[in-house]
């Protein structure tokens, strides 16, 4: 029997922008975008009678892109609006700096750097960053040499 090994995969939650944020990323991250709206399924599929309005219908209930990353993420389905708290943040890492280093300058557009991406005492090259859509990001670049 095969098993699948265990993956954690972050998930993150929009009050309405979702398609717009995760189109974002694939233009950050590459990858395969696939999105399904909450008005593909049944209309007897929410509990919420609002949840079947045509405004809730036409936004993510599913998005999940594929690629260096997987991202995973929708609408809040309940009409209110969710924001990111900033109390959590997903940390890329790895040694390849210039995609690193790319992938930070984008995540920056519109964005807010909290961290420069510079060479830190400890040897790698570290920065933070929280993009326009609130999401705080963490990313290091290895430094190889031992």
């Amino acid at each position: 029997m095969n098993q699948l090994a265990t993956t954690l995969n972050p998930y993150l939650f929009f009050g309405g922008s979702c398609r717009e944020a995760m189109t974002f990323y694939q233009r950050v991250f590459g990858g395969k975008l696939s999105m399904s709206n909450f008005g593909d399924g049944p209309d007897d599929a929410h509990q919420d009678p609002k949840a079947n309005s045509e405004a809730v219908k036409s936004k993510i209930m599913h998005a999940r892109l594929d690629g260096d990353i997987v991202l995973l993420a929708s609408d809040n389905p309940h009409g209110t609006e969710a924001k990111n708290t900033g109390q959590f943040s997903l940390s890329l890492e790895g040694s390849d700096g210039d995609r690193l280093t790319g992938y930070f300058e984008k995540l920056a557009q519109q964005g807010q750097i909290t961290a420069p991406l510079i060479k830190q005492f400890w040897g790698d090259h570290f920065g933070m960053v929280i993009d326009q859509y609130g999401v705080n990001w963490m990313v290091t670049i290895r430094n190889e040499k031992t």
